[in-house]
């Protein structure tokens, strides 16, 4: 089952809660995580269960980032405001950083939530997350699916 990971700052709570609720079935079909209130609010409306981390400002993004980096993470929809300044800036930068470094489909509006969840690839058990090298890993003691191993290849 594919985890999706669901975020919005404070002026975009209300879009992504009509989002989830327009895409509750669909929803249903994947493990879900959120940041602490926005989390609260999307089970609320939608009856989805959702399993709650922190609020961002607390940590919450922090703590998806960290499983991303651990391989739990599939997607993240991330409604955030780029028209707000955010106490947290630091750690939404680099969430978005994550997810790009480990090839984590990210979605900050709803045209782009609806691409992931609706994809037939990202359906499939082969998302195409994984490694497209061909060359065998050198044995150490990071994870094997570490991209940073990718970056000494390019």
């Amino acid at each position: 089952m594919k985890a999706v990971a669901l975020i919005a700052h404070d002026n975009k709570k209300q879009d992504l809660l009509e989002w989830a609720d327009y895409n509750k079935l669909t929803l249903s079909t994947f493990k879900l995580f959120a940041t602490g209130t926005t989390g609260k609010l999307v089970s609320e409306a939608t009856d989805l269960e959702i399993h709650r981390y922190k609020s961002g400002p607390y940590g919450g993004d922090m703590q998806i980032g960290s499983d991303i980096a651990d391989g739990q993470i599939d997607a993240v929809v991330f409604f955030w405001d780029p028209l707000a300044a955010q106490p947290h800036d630091v750690d939404v930068k680099a969430l978005l950083r994550i997810c790009i470094l480990y090839n984590i489909p990210l979605a900050c509006n709803r045209a782009t939530a609806n691409m992931i969840i609706s994809s037939p690839l990202f359906k499939s058990s082969n998302s195409g997350t994984e490694s497209t090298s061909s060359s065998p890993k050198e044995e150490h003691h990071e994870s094997p699916d570490d991209p940073l191993d990718q970056a000494t290849t390019s």
